[in-house]
């Protein structure tokens, strides 16, 4: 399939390939890559004028027609995805794309293995097949659900497994099958073990998300309550724009390896609703009810990530404290409903 791919203002430009555009981290890395002079192209399900108003929407003033260009694809769709790194051939591929709601991946276990297990699988062997052309080096999108129910914390690279829903068995297999092209065909691929990772950007859907909106419109008499399923979770929470800055630094590294992108701070669920109703002069006990028909068949454990790893050698470490994160998510969704602009 011929596929016709716009030449950057800067022909000799680094060219970079994200699957799952115009998701929270696909955004970000965006305008990262935009600001480090490199040529963006870019995959997402919707058509791409779709595509193209939803980037265009979170990056604003970064959008760059000149360096930016998308394609519509199906993530397991082996065919169509060789064809896009084919007519690409990228510099740097950042396969960010999935089915990343652990809640739904119990609803639509196989969506959700078709996504993330084959559509790794197709893309990785994508770059395995042009590597005489042009030489790929690849970021594969972990997740700190990978460890499940650890028996240690904080957790580091040599933890073991312990998987406890269909998206993360989707990832181990994503994961593994990284490894092994790597080890057998030489393909440089960093798998970045990320944990939680929040901003005003995230979709209302995630928890964090839906707290913070929910806070919002509760302040703003447009809500009363707020529903959710389990309270007495916590987790390691970041900042995805710093989680985006330790995907490229991977990437650029001499050879490749897989490395922890975390905190290393458990924080439990109700201090993230603690801090984001008192920014709105509220008590989420007044208006939060726990509701059994949201919870999930089985939990993680403490997940609580050491970066140490990603600190040594990649010189990275996070910077935004879990308060500000909350905060500045609370802040951008009253904001919106000033403008009038509520998701």
């Amino acid at each position: 399939m011929n596929l016709s791919v716009s030449t950057p203002h800067s022909s000799d430009a680094p060219r970079a390939l994200i699957t799952g555009i115009t998701g929270q981290d696909g955004t970000y890395l965006t305008e990262l890559l935009l600001e480090k002079g490199y040529a963006v192209y870019g995959t997402s399900r919707r058509e791409p004028h779709a595509a193209e108003r939803a980037l265009r929407r979170q990056i604003g003033d970064a959008w760059d027609a000149g360096r930016i260009q998308l394609f519509q694809a199906e993530l397991a769709d082996a065919e169509r995805i060789f064809d896009i790194v084919q007519a690409v051939l990228p510099h740097e591929t950042y396969h960010l794309g999935a089915q990343s709601h652990v809640g739904l991946s119990f609803e639509s276990p196989f969506e959700t293995v078709d996504a993330n297990a084959r559509g790794t699988l197709a893309m990785i062997d994508a770059v395995r097949r042009i590597a005489e052309i042009q030489p790929v080096r690849m970021y594969q999108a972990s997740t700190s659900e990978l460890f499940g129910k650890p028996d240690v914390w904080p957790q580091t690279e040599k933890t073991p497994f312990h998987p406890r829903n269909p998206y993360a068995c989707s990832k181990a297999y994503a994961f593994d099958v990284s490894v092994c092209y790597r080890e057998a065909y030489g393909v440089y691929v960093c798998n970045g073990i990320q944990y939680n990772h929040e901003s005003p950007r995230r979709d209302p859907r995630y928890v964090t998300r839906k707290i913070t909106q929910a806070a919002a419109r509760i302040a703003a008499g447009r809500q009363e309550r707020l529903e959710l399923g389990r309270i007495d979770v916590g987790r390691d929470w970041g900042y995805a724009p710093e989680y985006v800055d330790a995907m490229w630094r991977m990437l650029q590294q001499p050879e490749p390896d897989d490395y922890i992108v975390a905190t290393n701070e458990w924080h439990p669920l109700t201090e993230f609703l603690d801090i984001a109703f008192a920014r709105v002069g509220r008590n989420w006990r007044d208006c939060v009810d726990s509701d059994p028909r949201l919870m999930r068949p089985s939990e993680t454990g403490r997940l609580q990530g050491d970066y140490s790893k990603a600190r040594d050698r990649l010189g990275w470490s996070p910077r935004t404290t879990f308060t500000e994160l909350v905060e500045q998510m609370v802040d951008a969704d009253v904001e919106r409903l000033r403008r009038g602009e509520d998701d």
